[in-house]
């Protein structure tokens, strides 16, 4: 895991990993050459339902070179009880997820994942997630392109455009 430090002189998100749900380590970097969009999810949302959307997103772009990349996390309302285990039972029950799910992270605050910590550092605080369900668009070359607010659907003409653009650079 990389360090605050690590955060700091980060160039692309590239540079960071995550912990897959199964336990191993997820480095950003095997997304290289894709457009992936981070997502802090949470089972106990109101936003929950968002889950199909980003799995619909993920299948109609997959093939384009789009990954959907979940992370759970308990930081907003205590939305995100499960274990790992659970987690990824009620995932792939409840909504047929396919694409990759990471194990809880935090991501705000001065404990949130380095990426969080960078991402945040590169777009200015207004890109901060304030609740599950936000949304950060990684382009191909690793460069954070946008992000998107809980509020807005997977599948709004917004984020699919900004998918499109990014897979077409």
């Amino acid at each position: 895991m990389f360090g605050l430090a690590k955060a700091a002189t980060a160039e692309t998100a590239y540079d960071f990993s995550f912990t897959s749900i199964d336990g191993d380590a997820m480095p950003l970097a095997q997304f290289d050459g894709k457009a992936v969009l981070v997502v802090n999810t949470a089972s106990a949302c109101g936003f929950t339902p968002q889950y199909d959307e980003l799995q619909e997103l993920y299948q109609a772009y997959q093939d384009k070179g789009l990954v959907v990349l979940g992370v759970p996390s308990n930081d907003f309302g205590n939305q995100e009880p499960l274990s790992e285990e659970s987690l990824k039972e009620f995932c792939e029950v409840n909504f047929s997820i396919t694409f990759p799910i990471t194990e809880k992270e935090q991501v705000k605050g001065k404990d949130a994942h380095p990426f969080y910590q960078w991402a945040a550092d590169e777009l200015g605080m207004m890109a901060k997630p304030r609740w599950n369900f936000h949304k950060y668009l990684i382009g191909p070359d690793g460069r954070l392109l946008d992000w998107f607010s809980t509020t807005t659907s997977p599948l709004s003409p917004k984020v699919k455009a900004a998918v499109e653009k990014a897979l077409a650079s």
